[in-house]
């Protein structure tokens, strides 16, 4: 067995994609079915990348689905759009501080210096977890939870 992807439906993919490209992820491919009405793009981190040709090792696809014209997007509820992705990361404090530093809300900080939760534009918890270990750091040991993660 081979791990492939995760997908989540987006409602805003360019919303989605400049959330995953501060992460640091990058688009690797994109497939657009106009018979379908949907669109596929296909992001992964540099250490998941293969040869080039070839699929990356582990993929997040973001899955958009066209609204009729005229008509507000498709809005995702409960389990429809997914629980949450969890990514191994050199430095926590590092990821935390740019990813708050393009606006995003570090909904549950890296308090330990193992693990911390941020959210997509589309409310998709993205788990981050510390490779090796780092030592309780300020601000993030004292700052509080914030929202849901």
């Amino acid at each position: 067995m081979q791990y492939l992807h995760t997908m989540i439906r987006v409602t805003d993919p360019d919303a989605t994609i400049r959330f995953f490209e501060v992460l640091g992820l990058k688009e690797v491919r994109r497939m657009e079915n106009e018979r379908g009405r949907f669109t596929l793009i296909f992001l992964a981190a540099d250490e998941d990348m293969n040869a080039p040709g070839e699929r990356a090792k582990a993929e997040v696809e973001l899955t958009y689905n066209w609204p009729n014209e005229g008509e507000a997007g498709e809005v995702y509820t409960g389990g429809r759009n997914f629980g949450h992705l969890a990514y191994r990361v050199d430095n926590i404090y590092d990821t935390c501080q740019r990813l708050q530093d393009a606006g995003y809300t570090i909904n549950r900080p890296p308090r330990d210096g193992h693990m911390a939760f941020v959210r997509t534009p589309d409310n998709i918890s993205i788990e981050l977890l510390q490779k090796g270990e780092l030592p309780p750091q300020e601000p993030w040991a004292s700052m509080p939870n914030t929202g849901e993660w």
